[in-house]
């Protein structure tokens, strides 16, 4: 098993900037890719961003560019830089975690075997 914390969210205006983190603990695997995905109300989940154990990263569409992930120091913590937040971007973050994940899989769920209980971001004046 493998737990995930995620911490960071909040209320930020238009314009501004957020930093959300996940940090996994456990059974945790030497070669995970951690990914942040978003649900805004009334709409599916999407992908955001994921940062590969080897380096590898990510991006959706709509935040490439604004948003950057990197890992920490602990090889089990990523980061989520969110920047230029527009109201489109208010959604509740989750964080997931997946071992052995390949390259064309990394932006689908199905790919994530443990995911954190998601932290709220809302962007409003």
């Amino acid at each position: 098993q493998v737990q995930l914390v995620e911490s960071g969210g909040g209320l930020v205006q238009p314009g501004g900037s957020l930093r959300l983190s996940c940090a996994a603990s456990g059974s945790t695997s030497s070669r995970p890719t951690m990914a942040w995905f978003r649900q805004a109300p009334g709409k599916e989940r999407e992908f955001v961003a994921a940062f590969r154990s080897d380096g590898i990263t990510r991006y959706g569409d709509s935040v490439k560019g604004r948003f950057t992930v990197s890992r920490g120091n602990a090889k089990n913590t990523v980061y989520l830089q969110m920047s230029s937040l527009n109201t489109e971007d208010t959604a509740v973050y989750y964080c997931a975690y997946g071992p052995g994940v390949i390259v064309s899989s990394i932006p689908r769920q199905s790919a994530y075997t443990y995911w954190a209980q998601g932290t709220q971001v809302t962007v409003s004046s």
